[in-house]
């Protein structure tokens, strides 16, 4: 159980960190420069593009937050189904777009999320306080 634990709490940093610069960098950034570093949110509206980041910032605060209170906790697999979602949902926007290479990116990122899911569900999870 410990090991489990320790394992999920590894990867709930890792998509945290990954999520939260991504989900920031998305909200904020002047349109011009995401679409010069990323080309892909020129295809869409300004407004997906910002709601996006949101949701990849809240699911980082998902994955720590919850947990680490103890408040709640059932917000974390609940944030990591959320971003498995979004990247299976870039994953087919990119494959339209024929950016494969944006693959190697989402799929991880979404297999990481579903792991996450999977183990705070049933292998290890976190008791409320």
């Amino acid at each position: 159980m410990k090991v489990w634990n320790v394992t999920l709490w590894i990867a709930q940093i890792l998509l945290a960190a990954a999520f939260g610069y991504a989900g920031t960098f998305k909200g904020t950034a002047p349109m011009h420069d995401l679409v010069a570093s990323l080309v892909w949110p020129a295809a869409l509206p300004p407004g997906l593009v910002r709601f996006i980041g949101g949701c990849e910032l809240g699911g980082a605060l998902g994955m720590i937050l919850p947990a680490a209170t103890r408040i709640m906790p059932i917000l974390t697999p609940l944030a990591a189904v959320g971003l498995a979602t979004v990247m299976v949902l870039a994953s087919i926007f990119h494959i339209t777009r024929g950016e494969f290479s944006a693959l190697g990116i989402t799929i991880p990122l979404g297999l990481l999320a579903a792991f996450v899911a999977t183990g705070r569900f049933r292998k290890a999870p976190i008791r409320e306080r």
